[in-house]
C-alpha cells in the first residue's frame, strides 16, 4: 500500500522542463498537484531539467521539490537519477515521437530502459506517439515496451504505438493540461496589457516548421545553436521557407484587420517561437495592430487566461488548442504532425485542421477564418461537449496513478 506523507517516497518526473513551454509547464504543475494528492505533500518529488533558470520561474524548490539539472549529455545524470528514485513518470506529451529531435525521444528510451535494470517501475503519463524513423520505430518497440504502464492522451496515440509493436499495457485518457487551473487575477490579463483589445483580437499561434528537428552535432553556426550539442536542422531552402511562411501569416493577419477590425495576438507557446512572430509582425503592413505573447515573459495562467480571450484562435500548437477549449474559443489548426490530427480527429473538428504543405491552405484558412469570425456558434457545442469529454477523461489520470503506485510498488 502506498501511504500518504511517506516522507521517503521518491517520485522522478522526466520530461520536456524549463524550456518556457507553455504547454510543458501546464502538464508538469498539473502532475505534480496529481502526486501530491496520492502521495501527500511529503513525497519527494525531484524534476530533472536542461533549463534550471526557466524552470525557477515557476517552480519554487524545498525540501520536498527537488531542481536537478542534467547534462546536454544526459546519459549518466539520468541513470543517476532512476536509479535515486522510487518510480519513474515520464510527464513530456511528446514523449514518443522525433519530430523535434530524437535527443528527446532517445533520452525517455534512456530512462524507461535504466527504470528496467533498476527494477524501478515507469509510467508514460497521458503522453502522445507521431513520427518516428525507422530507426526510432525499432528503439520504441524495444525500449517502450519495458514501460509498466502507458497512458497515451488520444486513441490515434496508442494505435501508432500497438501498430509499432509496443507490448507495454496501454490505456488512453486525455492530456493532463486539461485539469490546469488558472489562477483568478489572471482572468483579464489581455485588456489589461492590452487596452486596444476591447474591437477584438484573433490569436495566430505560430510554429517555424522549417527549424525542425534539432540535431545533434558537434559543431554549427551559432545563429543555428539550440543547446550544444543540439542544432536546428538550417539550410537555405529552410530559411526560405521560414521567410514565406511568416510572409502568409502576415498577409493574413492585415487581412484580417482589414476585413474584420480586429486586433492580432502573436501567440508564442514556446520561447523558441518568438522569432516567427516577430518576423510575422516585421512583415505586417498593420504591426501596431498586433502585439507578442510570449511564455518566456507570461507563465502558463496567463497565457491560458490570454488564449482563452481570443474571438478566434488559429493555432499550430496543440496545447494552444488544448488550454483555449475551456473557454469555447472558435478554433482552426495549422497541422504539421500527428498530435492535432487525433485531438481534432476526438473534437470532431477535422474540417478546420489545415495541412500546412496542402498548395490550397492559405485560401482554405481565409474561408474558416471568415466562417468562425461571422458566425463562432458553429463550433461552439462542439467545443463544450468535447472539453467536457475530454475534462472527464483527464481525470481519470491521478486515479490510474494511484493503482499503478498501490500495484507496483506493493509488489
Amino acid at each position: 500500500m502506498i501511504k500518504r506523507n511517506h516522507p521517503q517516497f521518491k517520485v522522478l518526473l522526466f520530461g520536456y522542463n524549463g524550456a518556457n513551454n507553455t504547454g510543458s509547464e501546464a502538464r508538469l504543475l498539473s502532475i505534480i498537484d496529481d502526486v501530491r494528492t496520492i502521495l501527500g505533500d511529503n513525497a519527494i518529488i525531484t524534476i530533472p531539467t536542461l533549463n534550471e533558470a526557466n524552470l525557477r520561474r515557476y517552480l519554487e524548490e524545498d525540501e520536498f521539490l527537488k531542481i536537478a539539472p542534467i547534462a546536454s549529455i544526459f546519459f549518466l545524470d539520468i541513470r543517476r537519477l532512476v536509479k535515486e528514485h522510487d518510480v519513474l513518470v515520464l510527464v513530456e506529451g511528446s514523449c514518443y515521437m522525433d519530430t523535434w529531435t530524437s535527443a528527446l525521444l532517445w533520452a525517455f528510451l534512456w530512462a524507461t530502459r535504466c527504470a528496467k535494470n533498476f527494477k524501478k517501475p515507469s509510467i508514460a503519463y497521458a503522453v502522445d506517439a507521431g513520427h518516428l524513423s525507422s530507426l526510432n520505430r525499432r528503439l520504441v518497440k524495444g525500449e517502450a515496451s519495458k514501460t509498466d504502464l502507458i497512458l497515451t492522451r488520444t486513441e490515434l496515440a496508442a494505435e501508432e504505438l500497438k501498430e509499432i509493436g509496443v507490448k507495454a499495457p496501454i490505456e488512453v485518457t486525455a492530456d493532463c493540461a486539461f485539469t490546469f487551473k488558472t489562477e483568478k487575477e489572471d482572468a483579464d490579463i489581455l485588456n489589461e496589457r492590452w487596452h486596444e483589445s476591447d474591437s477584438g483580437v484573433v490569436g495566430l499561434a505560430a510554429i517555424d516548421f522549417y527549424l525542425w528537428p534539432v540535431v545533434m552535432r558537434p559543431w554549427g553556426k551559432k545563429e543555428n545553436l539550440y543547446k550544444w550539442p543540439y542544432y536546428y536542422s538550417r539550410s537555405k531552402e529552410r530559411v526560405q521557407g521560414s521567410e514565406q511562411l511568416a510572409l502568409k501569416w502576415a498577409q493574413e493577419a492585415d487581412r484580417i484587420i482589414k476585413k474584420h477590425h480586429k486586433r492580432i495576438a502573436l501567440i508564442c507557446m514556446e520561447e523558441l517561437d518568438e522569432p516567427m512572430a516577430r518576423c510575422i509582425q516585421s512583415k505586417m503592413k498593420n504591426p501596431e495592430m498586433a502585439k507578442v505573447f510570449s511564455s518566456r515573459e507570461y507563465n502558463a495562467s496567463q497565457m491560458t487566461s490570454i488564449l482563452r480571450s481570443l474571438d478566434l484562435l488559429v493555432t499550430s500548437r496543440y496545447h494552444a488548442g488544448i488550454l483555449s477549449l475551456e473557454g469555447q474559443i472558435p478554433q482552426i489548426a495549422v497541422g504539421h504532425d500527428t498530435r492535432l490530427r487525433g485531438f481534432y480527429g476526438e473534437l470532431g473538428l477535422e474540417n478546420y485542421l489545415l495541412d500546412y504543405m496542402s498548395p490550397e491552405i492559405w485560401h482554405k484558412l481565409e474561408e474558416k477564418t471568415d466562417k468562425l469570425l461571422k458566425s463562432p456558434e458553429i463550433q461552439q457545442e462542439i467545443l463544450k461537449k468535447g472539453f467536457m469529454e475530454h475534462l472527464n477523461r483527464a481525470n481519470k489520470n491521478p486515479d490510474i496513478l494511484k493503482n499503478f503506485l498501490k500495484y507496483e510498488v506493493g509488489k
